[in-house]
Order: structure tokens, then sequence, then C-alpha cells
């Protein structure tokens, strides 16, 4: 059953991105479905063969900052409680600070299921093995999305079989918009790059051809090749978004953990300083020619403050944050709290402030945005540490794919809102966790020494 339990969470974590990013309230609830069923297993076991209940103490990490999230939108749904210079909100005759309880109520049901979803995941992913095969869910999720999305790109004719939806010139695979596409990717692509990383030999192969053309056909016939593939694969589809963030900020972070790993990575892999060159020289100049990295070029150079009103959102989003600093407008209100603030149209609708930390400092209130923050924060730290100190290939390998998707969500984030649609927010915790068990789980016998 334990074993059930392990599969059921990659399986949904493969699953998240298929029903439109699970961007839909309606897509994410049977996300929540499933994860309740699993808690309730959980607790059958737990009772069953007295096991321990609680997951192990390094998941306060994760853990006691969603807690906080959960507190402060409970807060504000209770009758009652009203903030200083509040504007008091009446919904059935009764004051919230919340100025729409059931968006609220929405966002706290999301937010209790991340936090069941991680208290699982801490809970049945203890070893080596298993962190291996959630690190390959996740990659496994890219990689159909990376294959979906290259496939209607190609075929501008075909309508997506995921509610029909037609064709458009950047690719945004089962999502509903590019951008989420993009993150997702981007995502999947730095933990693969850190698992492939930790495959790598640390010895050179010996010196005749002989021993020289084994290790080469060894590789070949290994997962190595593989997952290489699979990786050149999803920077096509990464490409093809168009994305002009999305791509700058991949490469961007890669770039700078790649710089980190070649002066600090313990007992870095012979081939690592080549297979990090190859992203840039094979994938992102060879392959991103053919596929269209020009275009995303031109459209970085094309982007102009005045064409953007993304900065015009922001600027007029403060007045909000300083009329609800401690504890926000209500969990999911942004798209109601804004137009009272705008003082004129913009071109389009912003139900989203195209900035995720404007957007949850406005909904959830400073002092929380600020510790979801130092969460983020310590889980790069602890990744630079497992890269500095750790001995086991894996937990090395993770913790660089964290640390590139960490310094890639938190660019990403200042431009868009990834972070609202449920596969991306659920992958980025997913990786958040991973991060906190390869700096905690126990050392690997077969490690080098």
């Amino acid at each position: 059953m334990k074993l059930f339990i392990l599969n059921a969470l990659c399986f949904l974590l493969a699953w998240l991105p298929i029903p439109l990013g699970s961007y839909r309230p309606w897509a994410f609830f049977i996300f929540s479905f499933c994860i309740f069923l699993l808690f309730l297993t959980h607790l059958f076991l737990v009772f069953k063969h007295k096991k321990k209940l609680l997951p192990p103490r390094y998941s306060a990490w994760l853990l006691a900052p969603l807690l906080a999230v959960i507190s402060v939108l409970i807060i504000q749904i209770i009758p009652g409680i009203v903030q200083p210079q509040q504007t008091i909100h009446t919904i059935n005759h009764l004051t919230t600070l919340s100025i729409d309880t059931m968006q609220t109520k929405i966002t706290l049901l999301k937010t209790v299921t991340l936090f069941v979803f991680s208290w699982l995941l801490f809970s049945y992913c203890k070893q080596h093995q298993q962190l291996k095969k959630v690190s390959y869910a996740i990659i496994a999720g890219g990689l159909l999305q990376a294959l979906y999305a290259i496939y209607l790109n190609l075929n501008p004719d075909f309508y997506s079989v995921i509610f029909n939806y037609s064709y458009e010139k950047n690719a945004t695979g089962s999502f509903t918009y590019k951008n989420f596409l993009a993150n997702y990717l981007a995502m999947c692509l730095a933990l693969g790059i850190g698992v492939l990383i930790s495959q790598l030999s640390l010895t050179r192969s010996g010196k005749s051809y002989r021993e020289k053309a084994r290790g080469l056909l060894m590789v070949i016939l290994s997962t190595k090749i593989l997952l290489r593939s699979a990786l050149i694969l999803m920077i096509i589809a990464l490409i093809l978004t168009r994305s002009r963030m999305g791509n700058s900020a991949f490469f961007i972070s890669l770039a700078l953990v790649s710089i980190f790993s070649f002066f600090y990575y313990n007992k870095k892999p012979i081939n690592l300083r080549a297979l990090i060159i190859s992203f840039f020289i094979l994938d992102l100049l060879i392959v991103g020619a053919m596929f269209g990295v020009e275009k995303v070029k031109e459209r970085l150079l094309e982007t102009s403050l005045s064409s953007e009103t993304r900065d015009e959102v922001v600027r007029d989003s403060l007045p909000i944050i300083k009329d609800h600093l401690l504890l926000g407008t209500g969990g999911g209100t942004f798209y109601t709290a804004f137009p009272k603030y705008q003082p004129e149209p913009y071109s389009g609708y912003y139900d989203n402030a195209h900035n995720d930390y404007i957007q949850f400092t406005v909904e959830f209130g400073l002092p929380v945005t600020l510790i979801l923050g130092l969460m983020i924060i310590s889980a790069f730290i602890m990744a630079c540490k497992v890269m500095i100190k750790r001995k086991t290939p894996l937990y090395q390998g993770v913790a660089f794919g964290g640390a590139v998707a960490i310094i890639h969500m938190v660019l990403h984030s200042t431009v868009d809102y990834s972070l609202q649609a449920g596969a991306n927010s659920v992958t980025f915790i997913t990786i958040l966790a991973l991060v906190i068990m390869s700096a905690n789980l126990a050392r690997m016998k077969t490690d080098y020494s």
C-alpha cells in the first residue's frame, strides 16, 4: 500500500498539466479529491500498523509556511474581523476581511491540498530510489507536454484533443497559456539536467581506444542518452512557446548555477562542463535555430515599456497593498480588488497581476508573502550546500536542478503569474520538497568517499 501511495503521487504529478494545466478550478478539484483519498489511505495505514502519523521533522521547512498561508486564509473568511484602514465588506450581512469569500474558500481548498500533498510526499519519499522515482515523474510530465506541444505546433490544422483547443503560433501544449507551459517546461528541464548530472561518471574511461569505445557504447545503451534526448525535446518545446522571460529566465538561471557548480560542486563529474556547454551550443544555438529561437529574440527586441502595461498594473496595485498590508484582500480576489484602484483602462483585462510577488501580497498580505519568500530562499541555500558538501550524486544533481528551478521561478514571477496554475504550483512545491529531502536523507552506502 505504501508503494501504491507513492506511485499515485507520481502519476498525479504527470497528470496535473493535462487538464488545461489544472488552472481551472474543476481541474484542480480532481487533483484535490485524489489527494484527500490518498491521505485517508495514509491515515488507515497509520492506525492499522501503528506507524508514525507525522512526516519527518525537516518537512517543517515547507509545511510551516504553507500552514501560515492556511491560517491567514481562515482568518480572511471569519466574520467580524477587520484590519486597520480596511473598508468593511458585507456579504450576507456578515463582515469579512476577504472581499470575495467564495474565491478565498477556493484558494483555501487549494492551499490545504498543497499542504496534504507535501505531507504525503515527505512521508513516502524517504529513500534514494523513491527520490529518483519522483524526479522521473516530473521529467516524464515535461516530456509528455513537450511531445504534445511540438506535435500541435508542427500540425497547424490539427485541433487539440484537450477540449478541442485550436492551434496557436506559440506552443501551449495542454495548457491555456504559453507562459504557463514555458514555466512548467523550465522546471522539468532544470530537474532533468540535475538528474543527468548525477549519472555522469566520476572517473575517466581507459586510455585505449577499446576502453573508450566501450565507455561510449555504455552511454548510448544506458538511460543517459534517453534522458538527454528528452531534454532536447523539452528545450525545443520551450523555444516554440516564444515566451520571452520563460526562455531568458531558464538559460540565465542555468548559466548562474552552472558557474557556481564549476567552482564549488563537490567531486565534479568528469564531463560536467562539457554537458553544460552542450546545452548552450547544441541546444540553444543549433536546435534553437532550427525551431525558431530567432523569433524569441525578435520578441525580446520589440519589447518596450510603452507597449507593455504590466508595469502600470504593478504601480496601480501598490495602493491596494498599502490599504491591506497585514492580511490582504483575500485569497483569489485580485481581479475583484484591482478594478477599484485602476485609474484608467488598459489594453486587455487583468484578472491577474502578471507579477506573483504583487499578487501574493495583495491577496495574502505582506507578512505571509515574506514567509513564503524566506521558504524559497532557505531551499535555495540548502541546494547550494548540498552541491558543496554532500557526496551522493543524486542528491547533488537534484539540488542543482532545484537551484536552477528556484532562480527561474524568482525571475519569471516578476512578469507573470505562473504559480496561479495548479500544475506549476504543485511542481514547484515538489521541487522545493526534493531539495529539502536531498539535504536531509541518509547517505547511500555506494556513495563515493
